[in-house]
């Protein structure tokens, strides 16, 4: 889930998605009737490549977060291997959205010059040797080096991925956009539930329970192989001059930073992500800390992942039918609440509940991504409105984990890291009611420029 500075990487997404949104369409029609009555090669072709790019987004969203949970699960016995103090610890928390913010900036610019698809070929193939060199890397900053190339890939695919969905199914966003959501949510439970039992099974070693992801993620890279040459543009014969027409009248790039449910929308973006990062990296060792087994806290923040797969499907649909969000904002803000306060209170007692509470509070991310698209008006908005709220909250969210983690080490304990949870919570639920409000970005920028 990043494009923080938003003036030319916001327009070169814009550009990367609505150029193509009637070559899509055009495609995809004249795909369908082509295979039905067994039609030209050139019309089969695209409808084995359709059939790729769906393989492609689902294993490709599988492996964007198990790089991150299966750490999480392994995080003691990375420390102790390593010799890696709670400050560093820390500082490797906080390393996923630093790099979702640094590396996902460049992604619109990487596929304007050598396609999506290929982009994404390549991020996947340095999520593979990202997770293969790390655990064997020998030191801290080798570990932090591969960490980094990993999530260079999983950053670059973030920010691509939408762009692919649009570009390959316009008339089916939502439903591919589920099947994604859906895929990411399920290969980030799977990590957190399955690394530690993994682990044990393949003799002990947490450089094997790490690396063993890659293989995952080498699966990733081969739908996307045949795809390269597709540089994110229909052919001619299927865009036509209305699609060329569409794109020379695209209005000028908005400008985003004057509107104010925009920030809105890029604060509640970064808070979300903060608790997100927190507890994917730090909620496996609370428990552990408070007597639960490795292999149980895998297991419980599995469940918290999971939480998303339904949730993402039925979030969505509730938030589109509401003219204001604050409700659902609201809803997801108590469950957090309580949550965190079941961690202080009685974090082994009650870890079930805790981990179910906290997972239904980091639902706020589809969420967020839903407002993004009810809170513009035009497919360009959109894209320029998304880039700026993911750019700008991955910034927001990269001292979250790190502060858990130094708060943690002076502290000896649990209760102010969190305090800072909860801290953080409250202007989450704040910020995320008035990027609820039924507002539209375009008509604030408007305002303010007159």
């Amino acid at each position: 889930m990043a494009g923080k500075e938003t003036g030319t990487t916001a327009s070169e997404a814009t550009e990367t998605t609505v150029t193509t949104e009637t070559a899509g369409i055009a495609g995809t029609a004249e795909t369908a009737r082509a295979t039905a009555s067994g039609g030209s090669p050139a019309a089969v072709t695209r409808a084995w490549a359709t059939r790729l790019v769906v393989v492609g987004i689902v294993l490709s969203a599988v492996n964007l977060r198990p790089a991150i949970t299966s750490l999480g699960a392994l995080l003691e016995e990375v420390r102790d291997g390593l010799g890696m103090s709670g400050s560093v610890a820390g500082l490797l928390t906080s390393v996923p959205p630093l790099c979702f913010a640094v590396f996902g900036v460049m992604a619109p610019r990487l596929a304007r010059r050598f396609g999506p698809a290929a982009v994404v070929c390549a991020g996947m193939a340095a999520v593979t040797a990202g997770l293969l060199i790390r655990p064997y890397a020998g030191s801290t900053a080798g570990f932090l080096a591969g960490s980094a190339l990993a999530l260079m890939g999983i950053a670059v695919s973030n920010v691509l991925m939408p762009v692919i969905v649009k570009r390959w199914f316009p008339d089916r966003v939502g439903s591919m956009t589920g099947l994604y959501s859906m895929a990411l949510a399920a290969g980030t439970a799977l990590a957190a539930a399955v690394t530690v039992p993994l682990t044990d099974t393949l003799g002990g070693s947490w450089r094997t329970g790490l690396a063993v992801w890659g293989g995952l993620a080498a699966v990733a890279v081969l739908p996307w192989v045949p795809l390269v040459r597709d540089r994110g543009t229909a052919p001619a014969s299927e865009a036509g001059a209305g699609a060329r027409a569409r794109a020379e009248r695209q209005p000028p790039a908005l400008r985003i930073t004057r509107s104010r449910t925009a920030w809105a929308l890029a604060v509640f973006f970064g808070l979300q992500a903060t608790a997100a990062y927190i507890t994917m990296g730090w909620m496996a060792q609370i428990f552990r800390d408070a007597g639960v087994s490795a292999s149980t806290a895998g297991l419980l923040l599995a469940v918290t992942m999971v939480m998303g797969v339904p949730l993402a499907f039925v979030i969505p649909r509730v938030a589109t039918r509401l003219p204001h969000q604050g409700p659902i904002v609201i809803a997801l803000g108590v469950c957090g609440l309580a949550g965190y306060a079941g961690l202080y209170l009685a974090p082994a007692g009650g870890a079930w509940a805790w981990a179910v509470l906290l997972g239904i509070a980091n639902c706020a991310f589809p969420l967020a991504l839903t407002m993004v698209g009810m809170r513009a008006r035009t497919g360009a908005g959109v894209a320029q409105l998304s880039a700026f709220a993911q750019s700008t909250g991955y910034l927001i969210s990269i001292p979250g984990p790190l502060l858990v983690g130094v708060l943690y080490q002076h502290s000896g304990g649990w209760g102010l890291p969190i305090a800072l949870m909860v801290g953080l919570m409250i202007p989450q639920m704040a910020v995320g009611v008035l990027a609820g409000r039924n507002r539209i970005v375009e008509d604030e920028a408007a305002t303010k420029a007159a």
